[in-house]
């Protein structure tokens, strides 16, 4: 096994010693669950009859006994989301394989599911971020009838995953694997789908073209090809051990699929308490899986949207990271994919190009990844430099290729995309921030310009269309941060501010907003911390400031002296409309307890100590 990277060994060491308290509680918690045993045996005839009433008379014979796994499933089916469609067939197919290994299985609960795809630029994009923890309340709830000895998480995109991820860390005692239902058949090619847009940015055609073209790229069930958060969620689970090896970007709707259900089925089955090969969630995710993680998603070019998510990921299961180590990571690994945004190929071309099983492979031989940790499989992280293959009709995995299969999708660690993961923590007298600069072009890393303050996004397309950008500036785009109205996407400045940017102007954006995977080439420094209602810097910008955002040193600062800055008073915004219709107004309670970006943007209360009695 190749030497670990010193800078790995040090993020490592670094995130194990600031987590020792509360890693220690949380193992403590997990440790006094398992010691109760089975919890069908610990509950009331009633209990067990109402858990039961509604089975087969030998599941309910099964469970009566005792004897054999019970594995509670938590779906984020519905039918309005591609990529979850598909796992309306899941538990059918988990039940029939379960029965036939003396298992049994019921769908515990179900967790919403929204598409950031559908709300974007819409009020209910306010309501995104705070899903997240909704779905986690959701798995806790279907799964603290404690009638289960293993878990299935079904889900798949943006906020889903790692709300899915945060409930099941606090039922870590369990074995619980992740089952996502893989990418939609690749359409519209990105380039001419980000061409499409731009033109309707500019005027230049229309709404019936841009919807056939978006038609034609998000066309059938699956989840979009392109390398967003949803797709990036596949890749940390893949990494963290939690996936059978090569479920990620695998179709739906394909004997290969249908097989990997079926396996991820025994898998759960197999690991639970009630027989030789144990394996609790809490013993696959600990540190090095977390740092894994980060490693992963800078090698792939992942969403910036995990940031945020990560930290609160890691936070539920103890363990605390900050911006710092993203950053410390992101100079030692090399990028090794250019997947859209940060090229034209979407996963479908990288899966067929050797795909994750390649990915984890280089980074492994590199010393860039943990590879001895636990995973679901029970065995070290070379068992997941794999991919899945069909053998006489059964689920088997083969190495991944030697080389590429096309160098222009995914590189070697020897010869890389880029030396560096591409994502930059920004610092400076407005706070800390991020920017993703895979896709931006090193000649535009760097932007000194005067900025112009906008409201909303609304502000800034209504201003563009009137033709009053056309200059060198810098997008601010305070208010947009969780407290302020649940930090949504600002996905409809793209087009507007790539198409000002290709005219020649220099260009950037800076907010305490989100942009995800889909920042693209436009510098965009984004999830500034502390936000505008928090007291942050941000909301002290005014027009004809000169602002710089340097992506190569790591600066973003206003260049404003201290005192002038200091005497200012904070912008004020009325948000009354971003607060109410939508259900906004049932989230008031979660915007006043979230915490900043960089803490995760949680609302649930983990950061400081795990208060839990001696087991």
């Amino acid at each position: 096994m190749a030497t670990l990277n010193d800078v790995l060994r040090r993020v490592t060491d670094r995130v194990r010693e600031r987590s020792l308290e509360t890693r220690a509680a949380y193992l403590r918690q997990m440790r006094a669950a398992a010691s109760e045993g089975p919890h069908r045996s610990s509950v009331s005839c009633g209990n067990l009859a109402h858990a039961a009433a509604a089975c087969s008379a030998s599941d309910k014979k099964a469970l009566a006994k005792g004897g054999g796994p019970n594995v509670g499933i938590v779906t984020a089916y519905n039918d309005m989301l591609s990529a979850h469609q598909p796992l309306g067939a899941y538990p059918d197919i988990i039940k029939e394989t379960l029965s036939a290994e003396g298992a049994t299985a019921q769908i515990a609960g179900g967790v919403p599911a929204m598409c950031d795809g559908v709300t974007q630029g819409q009020p209910g994009m306010d309501l995104s971020l705070f899903s997240r923890d909704v779905i986690a309340m959701a798995t806790a709830v279907s799964l603290s009838h404690n009638v289960f000895d293993a878990a299935l998480m079904l889900g798949v995109c943006d906020k889903i995953v790692p709300g899915l991820f945060i409930g099941a860390a606090r039922f870590g005692h369990l074995p619980i694997l992740f089952l996502p239902a893989g990418p939609m058949r690749s359409g519209l090619s990105n380039d001419e789908k980000a061409r499409v847009r731009q033109l309707y940015a500019e005027g230049k055609v229309g709404r019936d073209e841009l919807l056939r073209a978006e038609s034609e790229s998000y066309h059938s069930p699956g989840t979009c090809t392109f390398y967003g958060t949803a797709n990036s969620n596949q890749m940390m689970m893949e990494v963290m051990g939690l996936h059978v090896p090569g479920s990620a970007f695998v179709n739906p709707g394909t004997p290969l699929r249908e097989a990997i259900v079926r396996e991820t089925a025994r898998r759960a089955a197999a690991a639970t308490a009630l027989g030789g090969e144990y394996i609790p969630f809490c013993e696959v995710i600990d540190e090095r899986a977390i740092v894994n993680a980060i490693v992963g998603l800078h090698a792939t070019g992942g969403s910036t949207n995990h940031t945020i998510h990560l930290v609160a990921m890691a936070r539920a299961a103890g363990i605390v990271i900050d911006w710092d180590d993203f950053s410390a990571l992101s100079d030692v690994t090399p990028l090794l994919a250019r997947i859209y945004p940060n090229g034209s190929a979407d996963v479908n071309h990288f899966h067929a190009a050797g795909g994750l099983g390649f990915i984890i492979r280089e980074l492994i031989d590199a010393g860039l990844l943990h590879e001895d940790v636990k995973t679901v499989m029970g065995d070290g992280l070379s068992r997941f430099a794999a991919e899945a293959q069909l053998e006489d009709g059964a689920l088997g995995w083969r190495e991944p290729p030697a080389v590429s299969g096309n160098e222009d999708i995914l590189r070697p660690a020897s010869d890389p995309v880029s030396p560096t993961g591409g994502l930059v923590l920004l610092k400076g007298n407005l706070g800390r921030a991020v920017i993703k600069v895979s896709a931006v072009k090193p000649e535009r890393r760097v932007v000194e310009a005067p900025a112009v303050v906008f409201s909303s996004q609304q502000a800034l397309m209504d201003r563009f269309k009137a033709g009053e950008l056309n200059r060198d500036f810098v997008a601010v785009v305070p208010f947009q941060g969780p407290q302020a109205n649940g930090m949504p996407e600002l996905h409809k400045l793209t087009p507007p501010l790539g198409v000002l940017q290709d005219k020649g102007f220099k260009v950037a954006l800076v907010t305490d907003g989100r942009m995800s995977g889909a920042s693209g080439k436009v510098p965009a420094a984004i999830h500034l911390s502390p936000e505008a209602l928090d007291g942050g810097a941000i909301s002290k910008i005014r027009d004809g400031d000169m602002i710089r955002l340097d992506a190569e040193e790591g600066v973003l600062e206003v260049m404003v002296d201290e005192r002038t800055l200091g005497e200012r008073d904070a912008g004020a915004r009325n948000l009354d409309g971003d607060r109410w219709q939508t259900g906004r107004e049932l989230f008031a309670g979660m915007r006043s307890l979230v915490t900043s970006a960089e803490t995760g943007a949680m609302t649930f209360q983990l950061s400081e100590r795990f208060s839990t009695p001696e087991a």
